[in-house]
């Protein structure tokens, strides 16, 4: 496989190879950032720092799974790892105490959701509180557990759990209200 090979000459230095997997990735990588950031341009920073991770990690992959869910993860954490690092610097309050705290963005459309658009949903999503989006976003959208949650957050499982169920109810709300303002209900 090609990709193979490609990560092959990465591991080796090979910066025509690195340039092939960025413009290959950085896309859809940037709608992973997307998802935590709160400008285009914060993502655009997250995506060059989590390049930066992979490529100074790539020798770590071993290829027993998938190269791009590897990435993925890469990302997921550069993204995170810089929203705490910005919420240190505005000096915000911990998720445990406030319910509004991390930003997000891109869904993806659920069959419960069909005659909303994905843009849309996007839209709806962008407006949950910070904490709701950023637990939704790794629940919902990237798959990891409570308790890879709350330890990533430095929370508790029941706060994960709390956030989660709250967003999804306030979505919920979200939808009823944009299928009545639309006539979808």
């Amino acid at each position: 496989m090609i990709e193979k090979e490609i990560v092959e000459k990465c591991k080796s230095g090979d910066r025509k190879a690195f340039t092939f997997l960025y413009n290959k990735y950085a896309p859809k990588m940037l709608g992973v950032c997307f998802r935590y950031a709160k400008s285009r341009d914060e993502a655009e920073d997250m995506l060059q720092e989590g390049f930066v991770r992979l490529f100074q990690n790539i020798k770590s992959f071993k290829g027993s799974g998938s190269f791009e869910g590897w990435m993925r993860r890469i990302i997921v954490n550069t993204a995170i790892n810089y929203y705490k690092t910005q919420i240190k610097y505005n000096n915000t309050v911990n998720v445990e105490n406030n319910e509004y705290l991390f930003k997000q963005e891109e869904p993806e459309t659920d069959s419960k959701y069909g005659d909303v658009s994905q843009s849309r949903l996007l839209e709806m999503i962008k407006e949950l509180p910070d904490g709701y989006k950023m637990v939704f976003n790794l629940y919902v959208l990237d798959g990891y557990s409570h308790q890879e949650i709350a330890d990533i957050l430095s929370v508790s499982v029941n706060t994960s759990k709390s956030q989660l169920s709250k967003a999804r109810r306030m979505l919920r709300d979200k939808v009823e209200k944009y299928r009545k303002q639309y006539k979808y209900a």
